[in-house]
Order: C-alpha cells, then sequence, then structure tokens
C-alpha cells in the first residue's frame, strides 16, 4: 500500500511539474506600475518598489508586425508577381541573362542553379472535420509562440538571403559595366584600325 502511495504521489508530481512547465499556457502578468511615464512607446514606473521601464504590446500586433515584416524581406528577396516586383532574384537572373550575350563573352546559354524557396509557402497541417455548428470545415491550428518563433526564424533567414543576393548582383553588375567597357574599347580600336586602314594610300 505504502508502495502504491509513493508511485501515485511520484506520478501527480510528475504531472504537476509537466503543467507548470507548458510554455503555451497563459499565465497571468502583473503590468500595473505606479508614477507612469511614456518614453518612446515604453512606460517608465514603479513596480514592486523598482523602477523599471515597460513595454507591453498586444500579441495580435506583434504577430502581424513579424509576419509583416517577413512578407515584405520575402517579396525584396524574390520578387511579387502580383505587385510586379522582381526582387533581388529577378534583378540578379536579368544581369546573368546580360552576361550570356556571346558579345558579352558567354555563350548564350543562362545557367541558373539557385531555385526560389519562399518559406512561408510552406503547407500546414490542416484538420478536416464538422465544427460545433455542423458545418464542414478546415482547420490549421498551431501554438502562439511556436508561430512567432517561425516566423522570427524566417526573418532571419531572409535577412541573409537579402544580403547573399544583394552581393550578387553588385557583383553582376559590376562585371556587367567591365565586359561593356571592353566591348567599348575594342570597338574604338577597331575603327581607329580601320580609319587608319583608309587613310593608308593605295599600293600600285
Amino acid at each position: 500500500m505504502q508502495k502504491q502511495r509513493s508511485v501515485f504521489f511520484g506520478t501527480l508530481m510528475l504531472a504537476l511539474a509537466a503543467c507548470s512547465s507548458n510554455p503555451h499556457k497563459a499565465e497571468k502578468v502583473e503590468t500595473e506600475m505606479k508614477s507612469q511615464g511614456e518614453v518612446a512607446g515604453e512606460t517608465v514606473g514603479v513596480k514592486n518598489g523598482e523602477m523599471v521601464v515597460q513595454k507591453k504590446v498586444m500579441m495580435s500586433e506583434e504577430l502581424r508586425r513579424i509576419q509583416n515584416e517577413v512578407f515584405e524581406l520575402e517579396d525584396h528577396v524574390y520578387g511579387n508577381t502580383r505587385l510586379g516586383s522582381k526582387g533581388l532574384y529577378g534583378v540578379l537572373k536579368d544581369c546573368r541573362l546580360q552576361l550570356t550575350d556571346r558579345r558579352m563573352g558567354g555563350t548564350g546559354k543562362l545557367m541558373w542553379t539557385e531555385p526560389i524557396e519562399r518559406l512561408t509557402d510552406k503547407e500546414e497541417p490542416m484538420k478536416i472535420g464538422i465544427d460545433e455548428k455542423e458545418n464542414l470545415v478546415a482547420v490549421t491550428e498551431e501554438y502562439l509562440k511556436d508561430r512567432i518563433k517561425r516566423f522570427q526564424e524566417y526573418k532571419r533567414i531572409y535577412l541573409k538571403r537579402e544580403e547573399e543576393y544583394q552581393t550578387k548582383v553588385d557583383v553582376c553588375k559590376a562585371d556587367v559595366r567591365t565586359r561593356k567597357l571592353d566591348i567599348e574599347q575594342e570597338d574604338k580600336a577597331s575603327l581607329q584600325k580601320k580609319a587608319a586602314d583608309a587613310s593608308k594610300p593605295e599600293e600600285r
């Protein structure tokens, strides 16, 4: 009997520990302060006798903000056909297409090995069934913290890709300018040669 009680209490303690450590459970957060003042969207005041600076945002607004940042970065990197934007990816593709011109020393064929990888296009698991009002529905569900964490990671990846593509675009454009200058110099030298040949007296 004593052994059974020990097992029961042990199981109960594990269950309580799991509940208390659940990162997705909404916790009460004390935000009221005394002697409050606003500074650049943050609140300065006294809380539990201590001076603190507090920033309080609605989670729906925070999620909207991070998602909008990610979508803007994604469009800047890969473009948006609906809005007529090429993005850095499209600019780089056009630039590399210029370099394929035979006059520019190219082969006439575009070598493009970088696929578009839109992170937000990944499909989420969907539940299909009947809701409380007997409607046939499809539902996706995700923990709020997981969604924010996922989009923060998307932002980190897109900031890195933005920097990488911008560097590739700059390098490609510099290559195009160099090759165009070489062509102009070759054309100029060719014209000078023709002019010199034309000015030579004809041999009899």
